[in-house]
């Protein structure tokens, strides 16, 4: 019995997820929009965990290659891709794409490789990763405008729409679009789906070079010298006035809060804060001296490595 064209579509679509999103003459690649990119996504990604690797991995490799031939491969071709031309071909892939050399791909790495809509390529191409946490904290603060420790949907909008204005200097992105955009955003990286950005949440999107606490050094790996705790002190001390306060000390706190927990949101930087500052006998005038600094930071590198947390 003969299928009709609707089934051919759909079985076709079963049988490689990014054929679809090929010319049918040219085999190139379409401009994806928001949403179509995200289906991409969340296809391969398939537990969920914000990375495609492994099997995951091999998947998308061979379904993005063979997507390229105008039918789809059939099972003996298939197998003529052998585990030696996959480990060849993932190695070239993340050679290229795969920017942070983790052994997987992560949202951010995948928006390089897939044509998109300008616009919301720009929201990936925010490439500049800011200077540490304390800017982060600064943004955070802006955009947090309600004061509730999240980053709700419409707040999320407004950062996206400046975000785009600086990026493009015009205001050329439709309100529609703008939903789309914050929507697909919140899918993306919105990990516990409550429909807002919790600060763990918003550091993946919005990410910082480098948490300079993870080096060694800070670990207990080697001893810590005074030009170590000099360089972190110049590293959070943003305005130079000798104390680390305010967005300074949010900044280093949440650094300190991510060697310890993955997912953290604004109350547990506050806990977090209270149980530092008890430990150094804080004098709770609102800001870290280089003194109160080297007493977290020797209490820091005493700690035992945790990798589960």
């Amino acid at each position: 019995m003969e299928q009709s064209p609707t089934n051919k579509v759909h079985l076709e679509k079963a049988q490689n997820f990014m054929r679809q999103y090929r010319d049918p003459e040219s085999r190139e690649l379409k401009k994806l929009s928001a949403n179509q990119f995200m289906d991409v996504w969340s296809h391969y990604d398939r537990d969920g965990n914000g990375y495609i690797e492994g099997t995951e991995l091999d998947g998308f490799l061979k379904e993005f290659v063979s997507s390229a031939n105008a039918t789809d491969i059939s099972p003996e071709q298939k197998a003529s891709l052998t585990d030696e031309m996959l480990v060849e071909l993932k190695s070239c892939f993340m050679e290229a794409y795969d920017d942070n050399q983790d052994g997987k791909i992560d949202i951010r790495e995948l928006a390089q490789l897939l044509p998109m809509e300008e616009n919301f390529l720009l929201l990936f191409r925010f490439d500049n990763p800011l200077e540490s946490s304390v800017e982060f904290m600064k943004i955070w603060r802006e955009y947090d405008s309600d004061n509730s420790g999240y980053i709700e949907a419409d707040e999320l909008k407004n950062f996206l729409r400046d975000l785009l204005k600086e990026a493009k200097k015009i205001n050329d992105v439709s309100e529609d679009k703008l939903i789309e955009y914050t929507d697909t955003m919140l899918r993306v990286f919105d990990a516990n789906k409550d429909g807002r950005l919790q600060l763990s949440e918003m550091a993946k999107l919005l990410p910082v070079k480098e948490n300079f606490l993870c080096r060694q050094v800070f670990k207990g790996a080697a001893k810590l010298t005074k030009e170590d705790i000099e360089k972190v002190f110049s590293l959070y001390d943003r305005d130079n006035n000798g104390s680390i306060e305010n967005e300074e000390l949010r900044g280093f706190l949440k650094d300190l809060l991510e060697l310890v927990k993955k997912d953290y949101d604004a109350q547990d930087l506050i806990e977090f804060e209270e149980t530092i500052l008890r430990g150094v006998g804080y004098d709770k005038d609102g800001k870290i001296s280089r003194k109160e600094l080297t007493m977290i930071l020797l209490a820091l590198a005493k700690l035992p490595p945790d990798d589960d947390q």
